[in-house]
């Protein structure tokens, strides 16, 4: 089975205070005399289901366009944390049962619950990763995290968490709707927009319910 952990890009959906909206907008209309149908897009490219790159928080470091494509596909583990915690530390990180040589391990928290009602406004209260949280993801060998908001870190304190895990090249993944998908080891397909010197991509994230092929 193939689980899409991609959030629909769409007018109206919420964004990260202070980025743009998005604006899909159909330029060109056949059934206006036109030889195809165009679309055009404005938006921030950490809308939605995206990526960040060390650039995003770290000057002078790489963009999108670098990141390792063998961090971006192969096992996951998708870790299901209890509703009643509101912040991933060092603690929940090491009690969270990652098991022992995964590379890369997908955070459900209640954030998930948000993705079940459409045109939500922005959600300042998601659970998100602490600085020392970040650490323990470091020190256990983790080269990829994914989180079901729109950010790893918390709001209003981002960058602590963003530079532990960028400096030490772990790719980050945000906005993953992990609402159906159940804990357990999966096989992740995590592909950006190749942007060329960007500091983040959307992206289109899946799951695979056992080995591809």
């Amino acid at each position: 089975m193939i689980y899409d952990l991609t959030l629909t890009i769409r007018n109206e959906m919420a964004v990260w205070p202070g980025d743009p909206q998005v604006h899909l907008e159909r330029i060109s209309k056949i059934e206006e005399g036109s030889n195809a149908n165009v679309s055009r897009m404005d938006l921030s490219v950490h809308t939605g289901t995206h990526l960040d790159a060390p650039v995003h928080f770290i000057p002078g470091a790489k963009s999108i366009e670098t990141l390792p494509l063998e961090l971006l596909m192969g096992p996951a583990q998708v870790v299901q944390l209890p509703d009643q915690v509101d912040l991933i530390t060092a603690r929940e990180v090491e009690q969270a049962g990652i098991l022992p040589g995964v590379v890369r391990v997908l955070f459900k928290t209640r954030n998930s619950y948000y993705w079940q009602t459409e045109n939500l406004p922005f959600q300042t209260g998601f659970v998100a990763v602490s600085a020392d949280g970040a650490e323990a993801l470091v020190r256990m060998g983790i080269r990829l995290v994914g989180i079901d908001y729109l950010s790893i870190a918390p709001f209003k304190n981002s960058r602590p968490t963003h530079e532990v895990l960028l400096k030490n090249g772990i790719v980050i993944a945000e906005g993953l709707n992990l609402n159906q998908v159940q804990p357990g080891m999966y096989t992740l397909i995590c592909l950006p927009l190749k942007l060329g010197g960007s500091d983040g991509s959307p992206a289109r994230v899946v799951l695979v319910d056992g080995p591809l092929g």
